[in-house]
């Protein structure tokens, strides 16, 4: 399968100080607040769904196509993907905006205060799939990830009317989209992917119970935290996999991108849905182990082994021989 990933593309700055942002503020004065502090380090990480997934899928050598907007300071990043097996010639260079970016200072009792520019993200509407496509020898799934609303309204459009079949996965767009709007991104597609509080709030806001949304789409992929995940058919018994067992919790940033990426592989390896499903969840169990999104590193002897733990002799004989 050529499967094209959609979504964000971004840095994240992320700063500390070693005080306590309350000891700053004047409580008469916060009408007019100005101030400065002097970050300990400065820690910047590549980030962005849509990269993120795409670089999960490069490690697990899926060769996804990532579709997104970046400014002219992307050739760095640009060159740390194409090395992890990331098709980038279709992100779309802003001439006139930087790259998409989280700014963000943290104090000693962690309270934050953060900024984010969404910058060139902004661009992606303009992003043509049919152009993709044709680059690349045609399209079998589309992941439409959170990014800009209407590059991810467009996108779905185009591949409704070009019959590509696309996944919906609104992450932290969500929060900012009404009813309509959730209903048209995911009406038709053939995979929804959501977490247990999102799960929720799709269906609060288009009025649709856990039935009628099976009704509209292929496949109901939810993740459950340390639970694993469920998927769900209309007329089917749920399949549910559990998490591979990690060794520490370190930082729990893009597990739910890593996920996306193991289980898109799977299906692009064409194991079938509970296989994908576990590639996803121990490709999460090495991010959670890992401070960033993209700085674990996959061997595949020390995964496989670990695979095999958590999931048994039989499935590990189906996943290995597509993992290179």
């Amino acid at each position: 399968m050529r499967i094209a990933v959609t979504g964000s593309i971004a840095t994240d700055h992320l700063m500390t100080f070693p005080g306590r942002f309350a000891d700053q503020l004047v409580a008469d004065q916060l009408h007019t607040v100005s101030l400065s502090f002097l970050v300990d380090n400065l820690d910047v990480r590549r980030g962005g769904v849509g990269a993120n997934i795409a670089f999960g899928m490069g490690q697990l050598g899926a060769g996804p196509v990532l579709v997104g907007a970046a400014g002219a300071d992307f050739d760095e990043y640009r060159a740390w993907l194409d090395r992890h097996g990331v098709d980038t010639a279709s992100v779309r260079i802003s001439e006139v905006l930087h790259t998409a970016r989280f700014v963000c200072t943290t104090d000693a009792d962690h309270n934050q205060i953060g900024s984010f520019y969404t910058g060139a993200m902004s661009e992606a509407r303009l992003i043509e799939l049919h152009a993709v496509a044709e680059r690349v020898g045609g399209l079998d799934l589309v992941l439409i990830g959170a990014d800009d609303p209407e590059a991810m309204m467009r996108h779905t459009e185009e591949c409704r009317s070009r019959s590509i079949p696309f996944a919906a996965d609104f992450s932290q767009q969500i929060a900012r989209m009404g009813g309509d709007e959730i209903r048209n991104l995911m009406d038709g597609a053939t995979y929804l992917f959501s977490n247990e509080y999102e799960k929720g709030l799709i269906e609060s806001k288009t009025g649709w119970s856990d039935e009628e949304v099976l009704a509209r789409v292929g496949h109901r992929v939810t993740t459950l935290g340390a639970r694993g995940v469920r998927i769900e058919r209309a007329g089917e018994d749920p399949i549910e996999v559990g998490c591979a067992e990690e060794t520490a919790k370190v930082d729990p940033t893009g597990v739910g991108d890593a996920f996306r990426a193991g289980f898109l592989s799977g299906l692009g390896w064409g194991v079938g849905l509970e296989r994908a499903a576990q590639v996803g969840c121990m490709l999460a169990t090495l991010v959670i182990e890992t401070l960033g999104t993209q700085e674990y590193t996959l061997r595949g002897v020390t995964f496989m082994d670990r695979f095999t733990k958590a999931y048994g002799f039989d499935a590990a004989s189906e996943v290995r021989a597509h993992l290179s």
